[in-house]
């Protein structure tokens, strides 16, 4: 690999300069009005990212990962019953993390490729009439299948059904890159985490807990201690946490809200969107196809494409790593070594994803796919050409 080059993997993302300088600073006391002065800002950008008024937001020395529990063990209590979807490697991942904390998960099997079953959603919601299900999960984005799904419509549906579960939604790889609407979409607990929209390393589960989400705290029975956001919030009371935080990673979190907020939320989203299109009309050019079913569900941060059949798509990565020195993202679970992913989130640009289309492109011209050199990037570049973001000069 080559620190020279950008990742086209779908987090951790690329770092800007000025996100690197803000964490990189000397030693204070984070137990000081100081630290203050970080932490309660980076919580509220945060909030403005989600479009909040409301969210109580905790931000944990984690991943995403640390999100999801944080998610589970606030609110729920063992035995609880979840409604679920698995149409991916990381709904799965969350479905199993249910599981194993003895909660009972209703999961429906959905094909990898397809969005969640809002519909099917509704049907067992409605049948449910004693109100047992206690929370529905959604992932807003599968990363593993570069599938977005329709949060709006899975509120809908649970208004629909008059259910009062309620809805945790896993945007680790769509905040802060896809337009997000905690507060109208009826979010109760929003995850996501600092190394893929917000432009940093991993380090930081970021959660935002709706009044609601925060009223079943105080009867949940499941265990706690580290993500325990009681805790959390008395020591924000005191400008301090109840351990050591990651302080470098905090102020790096109140300058990345800063920049995205600065290029104005809209302009961040247009910009994913332009970027992934410049990538589909690559991906057409080489007569291959998205896992992605259908345009409706096509994911703006990461494009997983499906590779001839016989051929091991993970042998793109492969070769781009040893002889390009780029990072691609290989398939995970059910579509591994059927696809390989173009992650084109965070700090990206067209010129950026030229280079990663480019480099995809030689790599499957080397490796004696059927395809002509340089007709991806010529479509991406039509269609660059053609969608210029006015704002994109403020946005460097």
């Amino acid at each position: 690999m080559s620190f020279q080059n950008p990742v086209f993997i779908p987090g951790p993302t690329n770092i800007p300069e000025s996100l690197r300088k803000a964490c990189d600073m000397p030693t204070i006391d984070h137990r000081s009005p100081l630290f203050g002065q970080i932490l309660h800002p980076a919580r509220e950008g945060v909030r403005k990212v989600l479009k909040s008024e409301s969210a109580e937001v905790f931000i944990f020395p984690s991943t995403g990962t640390g999100g999801w529990e944080t998610a589970l063990t606030n609110t729920l209590s063992a035995g609880d019953k979840i409604l679920a979807a698995r149409n991916g490697m990381f709904s799965h991942r969350w479905i199993d993390m249910c599981q194993r904390h003895g909660l009972d998960v209703k999961v429906v099997e959905t094909p990898w490729g397809e969005g969640l079953p809002a519909d099917r959603y509704e049907e067992i919601l409605t049948a449910d009439t004693n109100h047992d299900i206690k929370a529905v999960l959604a992932t807003h984005n599968e990363t593993a299948t570069g599938v977005k799904s329709d949060i709006a419509a899975v509120r809908r549906a649970l208004d629909s059904a008059g259910h009062p579960a309620l809805l945790f939604v896993d945007g680790v790889s769509s905040i802060a890159s896809m337009d997000f609407r905690m507060d109208e979409w009826g979010v109760d607990v929003a995850v996501t985490g600092s190394q893929k929209g917000f432009m940093l390393t991993a380090g930081l589960a970021i959660v935002g807990f709706s009044a609601k989400a925060m009223a079943t705290t105080k009867t949940a029975k499941l265990p706690r201690t580290f993500f325990d956001v009681h805790d959390m919030a008395k020591g924000y009371a005191a400008n301090a946490y109840p351990y050591t935080p990651a302080v470098g990673l905090l102020n790096g979190l109140n300058e990345a809200c800063a920049i995205l907020l600065n290029e104005g939320l809209d302009n961040v989203f247009a910009r994913h969107t332009r970027i992934a299109e410049g990538v589909r009309a690559a991906v057409g050019a080489w007569g291959l196809e998205l896992c992605a079913a259908n345009p409706s569900v096509f994911s703006d941060t990461v494009s997983a494409i499906k590779t001839p059949e016989g051929f091991n798509a993970t042998d793109i990565v492969t070769h781009a790593a040893e002889k390009y020195g780029v990072a691609f993202g290989v398939g995970l679970g059910e579509v591994a070594g059927k696809v390989f992913r173009i992650g084109h989130l965070g700090s990206l640009t067209d010129v950026m994803a030229l280079s990663g289309i480019a480099t995809a492109e030689m790599c499957m011209v080397d490796l004696g796919l059927d395809i002509k050199l340089g007709s991806g990037v010529a479509a991406a570049q039509d269609f660059y050409r053609g969608n210029t973001a006015t704002a994109q000069k403020d946005a460097a």
